[in-house]
């Protein structure tokens, strides 16, 4: 469940520091009831990153593939051995 906190207690920069770390999710900042910001470590943010360069790379293969840039794996494989002489 995610951690929800109000503004003022960003006060308390220690103990935030401490509950981003022991949370492997970000915690999100209210400022007047309403959402404002969210804070995380640097792993968690990361990983976050990581996650979405994963999906990138994905989502540009299925274009790809829709668009018919694919190669038959035996003849690729053919032709890298015959370009590097293996």
């Amino acid at each position: 469940m995610p951690l929800i906190i109000p503004i003022k207690d960003l006060k308390n920069t220690s103990e935030i520091s401490d509950m981003c770390h022991k949370s492997t999710e970000p915690i999100y900042i209210t400022k007047n009831g309403y959402g404002d910001m969210v804070i995380m470590s640097m792993e968690t943010y990361e990983q976050a990153m990581h996650r979405v360069s994963i999906y990138k790379d994905i989502e540009i293969s299925e274009k790809q593939l829709e668009d018919g840039q694919v190669k038959n794996a035996k003849i690729a494989l053919k032709e890298m051995r015959e370009k590097y002489n293996i």
